[in-house]
């Protein structure tokens, strides 16, 4: 174990400022490759040097590497120096007013998380899990805050262990829900339906002809396969409905073609065509054992297309390649009915003024409380006959 008096902080201000095989050593990883493709330095460098997560857009980079004495990295925190809350997933806008409401300053604040993704994945990258690396890069964090006049710290979307760890040192907990399909060794999507009440595997069946009723046709694009034309494609699908959702999307074109360069292996673009014409797409990410899905987005109103692109052939896909999970991002109980489990997700809060932390403390009492409530209820109206698995809990 290293002494504490040996280790130092670095902050970075870019990715690119920390060689990718020193990020990547401290990520975990399997025969080289990070086992959750967010936290590959080629994500956050791709995010940060197309000008989507920078100082303009308020995603300030602010990685902190933890050293010891003769500069070997032991430990990675990403991190981000915010002026706004949005992006995120873990929603603080009801404390930001509130603190500002009573004469305080929310903003900046620092934020440790993968830019526009609610993925878990661990964000105190240490390899070993040692408790005094983990412990000072929480302590560097507080103190990078101080510095930086900001008036918390959140990681969020944590694993359940290491949050339970952060929550140790005296940092707030927050839960939520997301909804997380389990290939339980399923060997085709019917065989998967046959463990559906009856009245919900109809339900399903009629869904999937219905979206594709008109001659629509599904591809699986990855690797070798992508091409700019089909970022271009799917960049429109995308560009429409994240102006719909959030008034301009997060993410611009520049970025989709970053990722071709140094992630087309990790990227699994499903397009939707009418003939020759895509009319939908929708972006997932393969991690190790694991599909992410993320964006979607369609030039034409279809029945259920978004149902069939983004859950279906998700499922589809995991089956086929035998993945353990998909995890079809934030929120959305409508996943429910189509074989989605509630998971319980996690999130961390170091916050500096000791009023505002009561006042945070007290609530996210409260709101644990219900989140737990509310997921027993969802474990009553999963789709599984009864006797199977209805849990989605990892």
């Amino acid at each position: 174990m290293t002494s504490a008096n040996t280790l130092r902080a670095v902050i970075h201000t870019a990715t690119a400022d920390i060689p990718a095989d020193v990020w990547n050593s401290l990520v975990p990883s399997t025969a080289g490759k990070p086992d959750n493709p967010f936290l590959d330095h080629a994500f956050f460098l791709a995010l940060e040097q197309s000008g989507c997560a920078d100082k303009r857009t308020g995603w300030q980079p602010q990685h902190i590497l933890l050293q010891d004495d003769t500069g070997t990295p032991l430990g990675l925190m990403p991190m981000f120096l915010k002026s706004h809350s949005m992006g995120e997933y873990v929603f603080d806008h009801g404390w930001a007013n509130a603190y500002q409401q009573a004469g305080g300053s929310y903003y900046p604040k620092l934020q440790c998380s993968v830019p526009f993704t609610p993925v878990t994945a661990p964000k105190l990258l240490v390899p070993g899990g040692d408790l005094e690396i983990t412990a000072a890069l929480l302590t560097a964090a507080q103190e990078l805050a101080l510095q930086r006049n900001a008036s918390s710290v959140h990681a969020t979307f944590v694993p359940e262990d290491q949050a339970r760890l952060i929550e140790a040192t005296g940092w707030l907990q927050r839960l939520d829900t997301q909804f997380h399909w389990h290939n339980d060794g399923y060997a085709s999507f019917d065989d998967f339906l046959e463990t559906l009440a009856s009245r919900k595997r109809k339900a399903i069946r009629r869904e999937r002809r219905d979206a594709l009723a008109d001659g629509l046709t599904v591809q699986w694009l990855t690797g070798a396969d992508l091409r700019e034309h089909h970022w271009d494609a799917f960049y429109e699908f995308y560009e429409d409905t994240g102006a719909r959702k959030w008034g301009q999307p997060y993410l611009n074109r520049k970025f989709f073609s970053l990722l071709n360069q140094t992630m087309a292996d990790r990227i699994v673009l499903m397009l939707a065509y009418d003939g020759p014409t895509p009319i939908a797409g929708a972006i997932n990410f393969l991690g190790k054992d694991r599909l992410y899905g993320r964006n979607w987005g369609a030039v034409r109103e279809v029945p259920f297309l978004h149902f069939e692109l983004c859950y279906y052939q998700a499922i589809d896909f995991a089956i086929e390649h035998k993945l353990a999970v998909v995890e079809a991002g934030a929120q959305g109980e409508h996943k429910l009915a189509r074989g989605y489990a509630p998971s319980t997700t996690y999130s961390n809060h170091w916050i500096a003024h000791a009023g505002l932390r009561r006042a945070i403390a007290d609530y996210l009492e409260q709101e644990r409380a219900s989140v737990e409530r509310q997921q027993e209820m969802l474990d009553q109206f999963t789709p599984f006959r009864k006797g199977e698995r209805t849990d989605g809990h990892e």
